[in-house]
C-alpha cells in the first residue's frame, strides 16, 4: 500500500488523546492524536465505508514519512492488503473484519515488539530486531518514537472510542525477533510479493494456536484447511454438518480458510453450498483409480499394484487420471501436483515428458486451476513451473504438513528465484471459478 504524503491532504486535525474521541476521517484527509508516543496502547472502532482504505500511522513525523503503518481495508482476498496488516512487513491478506460494519481494533508498542488485533484475535505480533532489513524506500520504517495519525486514502472511515494510554518508556518484550539479514521472506514482504501457505493441515500435534504463533513470527500467512472426504490423515469432514461446524470453529481465526478434496468421492458427498462457504477449494492425484479400477492412494506403497505394468504404461495411467480428476472435480488447486509414487521418483525428470506436462498444463488452463508448488516433496520440477508460467498460468505455495515441524517455504523461494516468479503469478481466491463448473460424478 502507498504511503499518502501529508503534503497532500486537504485537512489535517489534532485531538487530544486523554480521553475517547470520535472522528471521521475522508479521502485524502488525516486526523493526528496530540503527542508523542514510545510505548503506547491504542484502542477503538472503525467503520469503513464500501471499498474504503485507510492506515493508522505511529511512530510517525509531521510528514508522514517514518514509523509504522497500520492497514486498514477490507473485503475480497484478491492480493490487496487487509485489516490489520503491518505494511511491508507483516502484510495479511485475509479480513476478519467487513464493511459497514463497527470493529475494535488494537495497537500495542511494547519496546520492540508491535502488536496488532481486530475484534479478539491477534493478527500481528512482530520484534524489530536489532538490524532489521529494510528497503531503501522503508528505511525509516522503524521504530522510534513520534505522532499517532489517522489517514484515509479512499471512501470514509468514522472512528469512535478511540483511546491511547501512554506507556513507560522504559517497557520491553520479550517476544524474540528473526534474523532479517538471512531471512528471505522479509524481502518477498518489502517487495509486497504475497507469502501465503494454502495447505497447512491441523494434524500431528500442530494446534490452531501454534499455527497462528508460527505464521506471526514467520511472516507467513496461513491457509488452513481439513480433509472433506476419505482415505486423509488429519481432521476428516464426513458430511455437510461437519463442514459448517468446522467452519464455525475457523472463520473468526487468523487464517484463510480452505478445503481439501479428499479421495474421489467428495463432490457426491458434501453439497455445492456447504463447500462454498470456504475461501478455496484444493484437491490432488494423489488418489486414483488404477487400471484394475482399484482405489489407490499413490503414497502408499503397498496400494500401488502394477499388474505388469512398465513405468511408462503406469504414469499413463496416472495422467489420465489426473486429467479425469482435473476436469470432473470442481477445484481451485492443484495440490501435490505431478507426485509419483515411490519407486518411480528417481525417473520424474524422464517420464514427466513435454506431452504429458502439457496434457496437466492444457486442463489446468481450460478450467483456470492454479497450480501449487510443493515445498514439501519439492515438486512441480522447475521445468514444469516455467513450463505453465510461460501460459499465464498461476500459482499457490502449499507445504501439505504432517505434523508442526515444516518450513518456511523454501522450494517456493527458490522457484521465485529460479523462474522468475511475480506477485503477478500469484492466485488469489478472487479469481476462483468453481461456483460456475458443474459438478461430474464420474
Amino acid at each position: 500500500m502507498k504511503r499518502f504524503s501529508y503534503l497532500v491532504f486537504l485537512l489535517t486535525v489534532l485531538v487530544c488523546s486523554c480521553t475517547s474521541h470520535d472522528f471521521t476521517v475522508r479521502e485524502g484527509r488525516s486526523v493526528t492524536l496530540r503527542g508523542n508516543y514510545r510505548n503506547f496502547s491504542l484502542k477503538g472502532e472503525a467503520f469503513l465505508s464500501p471499498d474504503a482504505t485507510g492506515s493508522i500511522l505511529f511512530h510517525t513525523d509531521a510528514k508522514g514519512e517514518s514509523g509504522y503503518e497500520v492497514v486498514l481495508h477490507n473485503g475480497p482476498i484478491d492480493g490487496t492488503l487487509k485489516t490489520g496488516s503491518l505494511s511491508s512487513v507483516r502484510n495479511l491478506y485475509r479480513s476478519l473484519a467487513a464493511d459497514t460494519t463497527w470493529f475494535w481494533f488494537t495497537v500495542n508498542v511494547i519496546g520492540k515488539n508491535i502488536t496488532i488485533a481486530t475484534e479478539n484475535a491477534l493478527l500481528v505480533c512482530y520484534t524489530e530486531p536489532d538490524a532489521p532489513y529494510r528497503i531503501p524506500a522503508f528505511a525509516k520504517r522503524v521504530l522510534s518514537e513520534g505522532k499517532i495519525a489517522f489517514q484515509t486514502s479512499s471512501g470514509t472511515i468514522r472512528f469512535r472510542n478511540v483511546v491511547v494510554t501512554p506507556w513507560s518508556d522504559d517497557m520491553v518484550s520479550d517476544v524474540p525477533a528473526q534474523d532479517e539479514q538471512n531471512d528471505r521472506i522479509i524481502r518477498l514482504q518489502q517487495q509486497f510479493f504475497p507469502v501465503i501457505d494454502y495447505h497447512v493441515h491441523l494434524k500431528g500435534g500442530l494446534t490452531k494456536e501454534q499455527a497462528a504463533q508460527m505464521s506471526m513470527a514467520y511472516g507467513i500467512n496461513y491457509g488452513v484447511a481439513p480433509n472433506a472426504g476419505e482415505g486423509g490423515v488429519g481432521r476428516m469432514l464426513a458430511d455437510d454438518d461437519e463442514v459448517y461446524a468446522y467452519y464455525d470453529e475457523v472463520k473468526s481465526l487468523p487464517f484463510l480458510c480452505g478445503v481439501q478434496g479428499e479421495g474421489r468421492r467428495w463432490t457426491s458427498t458434501f453439497s455445492r453450498e456447504a463447500l462454498s462457504i470456504f475461501d478455496y477449494l484444493f484437491t490432488d492425484a494423489m488418489t486414483i483409480r488404477d487400471q484394475a479400477g482399484r482405489i489407490t492412494r499413490l503414497y502408499h506403497p503397498e496400494e500401488v499394484i502394477r499388474d505388469g505394468l512398465t513405468d511408462e504404461e503406469y504414469m499413463d495411467v496416472i495422467v489420465d487420471q489426473t486429467v479425469k480428476i482435473l476436469t470432473n472435480e470442481p477445484a481451485d488447486i492443484y495440490a501435490n501436483p505431478t507426485y509419483l509414487p515411490d519407486d518411480m521418483q528417481s525417473r520424474y525428470d524422464e517420464l514427466w515428458t513435454d506431452e504429458r506436462i502439457n496434457r496437466v498444463l492444457d486442463v489446468l488452463e481450460r478450467y483456470h486451476i492454479a497450480l501449487e508448488i510443493n515445498p514439501r516433496y519439492c515438486i512441480p520440477s522447475m521445468k514444469i513451473i516455467r513450463m505453465a508460467k510461460e501460459r499465464g498460468l498461476h500459482f499457490t505455495f502449499g507445504t501439505n504438513n504432517v505434523d508442526a515441524n515444516f518450513g518456511r517455504l523454501e522450494y517456493c523461494l527458490d522457484a521465485i528465484e529460479q523462474c522468475g516468479l511475480t506477485a503477478d503469478d500469484i492466485w488469489f481466491p478472487s479469481m476462483s471459478i468453481r461456483s460456475t463448473r458443474p459438478t461430474v460424478l464420474y
